[in-house]
């Protein structure tokens, strides 16, 4: 009978070879090096999994420290901040339920059930028992325990959410985390105590409140508040498309696939599509200058191309004539593209794009000229030949892409002459009251999928580029959506059902001696949550199926 280990060897990152015994922690590791980091550490990386740092350390492989300046280390902040808000809320309010809802303002737009409308006192009084727990210093314990055991708590507890979710789940053991008496589930680690997690904002928002925390950019601060009235509007409205479908968690869509009625949300979902698409058809023809270009912007994997063509349709049902074009004619050669500090090509610059050849040739198609459109094809990254394109006499231009609402795109154009639509996947589900699905995760999914199918990507392509992506979006897309005459959310309730299939297979393609693997095992843990929906489901001209395939409209 073979030995059993009582030593492992661990290659930290930037400090060689360390032999410990079985069962050391990250934590312990941190105590023994002399590790100089700018802020703090707040989780480990263990053979490219995100671990707490109190995670015993089993087998033999690499190590990591994740800091707080970091994606990954700001979301095990995030969670923590999270748990200590929902716990000081269960004191403080003799037991009350919170609900994060979703992201507002750079922090979580939150709502408490007291039973009575939320108060600034009330606020006054959480965050203050907020901070006395930080002050406390007391651990986040982590419990992997039996499903069934966990159920049974939950359900004692009240939290019919976690039930929900947890009736789904395929393992048989679930990790928990205790916060002195309290118990909750967490999508991902914790840190490893309340100390580190110092800085928050609880900012007024009625009929709830913000939870606002640093960015990974800047841990040492809470940013400036920016007030997202159209941001705001649009997720009240995800709230009743809720309603009317009577989902607005991960465990309800799932009880309904599980009675095979998947098919009846199918069409709801594309059928509130189909009515908002028509309202802002509406909109643009009940203006008193008809505009001559709809500029429609949004992030990576939003949705932009097929809504450009559903609008151009309920347009034309207006008596509006019309014609889309995609901004993505417009990229520069690769080899012309401008690249980032890292030396990386930088797709998401507006200097991406042939900016003049753009300008003048909106110019000319407003006065009536024909001009040459060049058409880009994005596996050679080059253009590959043009079209003869001309406006008729009073067709409106309908212009694609992520830089439309950018106003150093289209400078040339006088802004009464635009109409602008801001398109974002925003997430319809949480998983349960306290763990929401983050915008860029569907968005991400979709981007796999679609990169894959049509631009010759694998999975690990796509996240290596995703950094490069976020950073393109927040310098040059994001800036500009609250100036957008309006919003569209693209997201369907059902669509994760349906990405699982595709993503799947492709995120386990990528194996764990990449950074990229503990991004990988995340979205794979998060689609293990839903059950599948099959694609035929979707209707033909879903905004989905600019993503899987199958769609009626020309790409």
């Amino acid at each position: 009978m073979a030995q059993a280990k009582t030593e492992v060897k661990i290659e930290i990152e930037e400090h060689g070879e360390l032999t410990v015994p079985v069962d050391t922690t990250p934590l312990d590791i941190l105590k023994q090096i002399d590790l100089k980091t700018e802020y703090p550490v707040i989780a480990a990386r263990v053979n490219n999994k995100v671990r707490e740092l109190k995670s015993p350390l089993e087998k033999d492989g690499r190590l990591a420290f994740v800091t707080m300046d970091t994606r990954d280390g700001m979301s095990v902040y995030r969670r923590s901040l999270t748990f200590i808000m929902i716990r000081a809320a269960r004191e403080v309010f003799d037991n009350s339920r919170v609900y994060i809802r979703h992201s507002l303002s750079k922090g979580y737009y939150s709502e408490i059930d007291l039973g009575r409308p939320l108060e600034y006192h009330d606020l006054e009084i959480l965050e203050k028992r907020m901070r006395e727990l930080v002050e406390a210093d007391e651990p986040f314990i982590r419990q992997e325990i039996k499903v069934e055991e966990a159920l049974s708590l939950f359900e004692q507890d009240g939290q019919d959410d976690k039930v929900g979710i947890l009736k789904y789940r395929t393992e048989d053991t679930v990790s928990i985390y205790r916060l002195g008496d309290f118990i909750d589930y967490f999508y991902g680690c914790l840190a490893p105590g309340t100390g580190v997690i110092s800085r928050f904002e609880l900012r007024y928002y009625p009929p709830g409140f913000i939870l606002r925390f640093p960015l990974d950019s800047d841990p040492s601060e809470i940013p400036p508040f920016e007030e997202q009235k159209k941001m705001a509007e649009i997720f009240r409205e995800h709230v009743q498309w809720g309603t009317i479908m009577g989902i607005d968690k991960v465990g309800l869509m799932n009880r309904i696939v599980e009675r095979k009625e998947s098919r009846r949300v199918t069409r709801i979902a594309e059928a509130l599509h189909e009515k908002k698409t028509a309202q802002i058809a509406d909109m643009i023809a009940a203006k008193v200058t008809c505009p001559r270009l709809i500029l429609i912007s949004g992030p990576s994997g939003s949705g932009k191309t097929t809504f450009s063509k559903r609008l151009a349709i309920q347009m034309s049902v207006n008596g509006l004539k019309n014609v889309t074009l995609s901004l993505d004619n417009y990229f520069l050669d690769r080899e012309e593209t401008p690249r980032d500090e890292t030396g990386e090509y930088d797709f998401e610059a507006p200097d991406a794009l042939d900016l003049d050849l753009l300008n003048s040739q909106l110019l000319d198609l407003i006065a009536g000229k024909e001009v040459k459109i060049p058409r880009f094809s994005f596996k050679p990254g080059r253009r590959v030949g043009s079209r003869r394109f001309r406006l008729e006499p009073g067709q409106i231009l309908i212009l694609e892409g992520i830089h439309a609402l950018n106003p150093s795109v289209t400078p040339s154009i006088p802004s009464i002459m635009k109409f602008e639509i801001y398109v974002s996947a925003l997430a319809q589900l949480n998983i349960d009251n306290h763990n929401r699905v983050p915008t860029t995760d569907t968005r991400k999914l979709r981007r796999i999928v679609r990169d894959n199918l049509f631009r010759g990507y694998n999975a690990l392509d796509t996240l290596m580029r995703w950094e490069s992506i976020r950073r393109g979006e927040d310098l040059y897309i994001f800036p500009y959506q609250e100036e957008a005459d309006v919003m569209f959310n693209s997201s369907l309730v059902y669509e994760l059902c349906v990405l699982k299939t595709y993503a799947e297979k492709l995120l386990r393609q990528i194996t764990d001696d990449v950074q990229e693997y503990a991004e990988a095992r995340r979205l794979l843990r998060f689609l293990s949550y839903f059950l599948e929906v099959p694609s035929d489901e979707v209707p033909r001209n879903s905004i989905l199926r600019e993503f899987i395939g199958g769609s009626i409209f020309k790409y």
